[in-house]
């Protein structure tokens, strides 16, 4: 008889990860070794259960969740990583797979998915949500040049100028001039604002 597969879930909201727990326990193949409420939480439960695979908020407190699958896939190469999230921004899922991540599920998805998953990704497969795949594929293109989402992926919402001029090579003056653009570009009311947009849309 083949052993069960072993999960850690980390979700920071009580209740969800609960119901998460719920639906994991009512399989037989599958058993939940340790569950965690924020980020640096699931990287001393995994290490100390050394779960198969993790099953990841990806916003939880402390450390985010492809912070998480980052450490773990130093420190716990052999355990898969599994994101969940609400959002299928093409920046998160970039950012997911380059993470380590190997599934890439939505919260809404339905109660038997996330055990298919954690099934694929412990056989070494990957798998991407289709309802996250298709937000992603349908995001506009960005409105921005290269060279001005350097600046603003450098600049952030509130760095200061001064440190993000040093980092590009050139004047403050400049990339003042270039975030303005910038916000004209994506009517924004300010960086932040446009740093927001930029995000929401998967443009950074």
């Amino acid at each position: 008889m083949n052993m069960p597969i072993r999960v850690l879930l980390a979700e920071d909201d009580e209740l969800i990860r609960e119901a998460l727990v719920g639906l994991l326990v009512r399989e037989p193949d599958i058993t939940v070794v340790g569950t965690a409420r924020d980020g640096r939480q699931a990287i001393e439960q995994a290490l100390s259960s050394r779960p198969d695979v993790a099953v990841i908020d990806l916003q939880m407190p402390q450390l985010d969740g492809m912070g998480v699958i980052d450490e773990l896939g130093r420190a716990l190469p052999d355990c898969a990583g599994v994101i969940l999230t609400a959002h299928g921004h093409p920046y998160v899922l970039r950012q997911a797979l380059s993470s380590g991540a190997r599934g890439f599920l939505a919260k809404g998805a339905p109660g038997t998915a996330l055990a298919d998953v954690v099934r694929r990704v412990h056989e070494g497969q990957r798998y991407v949500d289709p309802v996250l795949a298709a937000d992603a594929l349908t995001t506009p293109p960005s409105p921005l040049t290269q060279r001005e989402t350097d600046v603003l992926v450098t600049a952030r919402a509130d760095r200061p100028v001064r440190e993000a001029a040093r980092e590009l090579f050139l004047s403050p003056g400049t990339v003042r001039n270039y975030l303005a653009a910038i916000a004209h570009k994506l009517g924004a009311e300010n960086r932040a604002d446009a740093y927001r947009v930029a995000r929401e849309n998967g443009w950074v």
